[in-house]
């Protein structure tokens, strides 16, 4: 009988500690903190650039009105000045480029006085190891328009044998925009891309 007594006082102090025990811990309080989210969204950069030139007649005298185009058609004459134009296009949202430009002179050797390469001497240079491709002085950004020359002029002494064997002969412009981040200068970014794309 004591051995029960004392098994059932020794349960009822157990319970009143238990009791105890889970009162306490249900009142323990912790200090918490909760940060605000922090979402990263990535979004792809671009480089983009378009090329077109004023829409002229053949006498080289600009259409009023007229859309921008790719191709023009001259007939030429001694003496006579032509406006020829062409103008990269960077697109709005573009990265900062550097930006190059290759032109195929097919009439050089006819040209006076201001010539194509003389016109482009203010804003470009010349590409070293190249005797075409021409690296404009700043890098670019996205909505700048860059005009590669305003024309050219037909010397007044060709004589028309000369003249007749420049028949068919071109102007052909192609412009090239390669992203300015982690390149110090042109020449770095025409080097790390491999020079002018085939």
């Amino acid at each position: 009988m004591k051995n029960r007594k004392f098994a059932k006082v020794a349960l009822i102090a157990l319970a009143m500690v238990l009791v105890c025990i889970v009162s306490v811990v249900g009142t323990v309080a912790y200090l918490t903190s909760k940060s605000a989210v922090v979402t990263n969204t990535f979004t792809v950069g671009n480089v983009t650039i378009t090329l077109d030139e004023a829409d002229v007649d053949e006498a080289g005298e600009v259409i009023e009105n007229a859309d921008r185009v790719t191709e023009n058609t001259y007939k030429l004459i001694p003496g006579e000045t032509y406006t020829k134009d062409p103008t990269v296009h960077v697109a709005a949202g573009s990265e900062s480029s550097w930006l190059f430009v290759k032109v195929e002179n097919g009439i050089e050797a006819i040209e006076a006085s201001t010539t194509v390469a003389e016109q482009m001497a203010a804003d470009w240079t010349l590409v070293v190891g190249t005797d075409n491709i021409y690296a404009y002085k700043t890098t670019v950004k996205g909505g700048d328009d860059i005009v590669v020359f305003e024309n050219f002029t037909i010397k007044g002494d060709v004589d028309n044998d000369t003249l007749a064997s420049y028949n068919d002969k071109t102007i052909v412009v192609q412009a090239l925009a390669v992203q300015s981040t982690g390149f110090d200068s042109a020449a770095d970014a025409f080097a790390a891309v491999g020079g002018w794309p085939a």
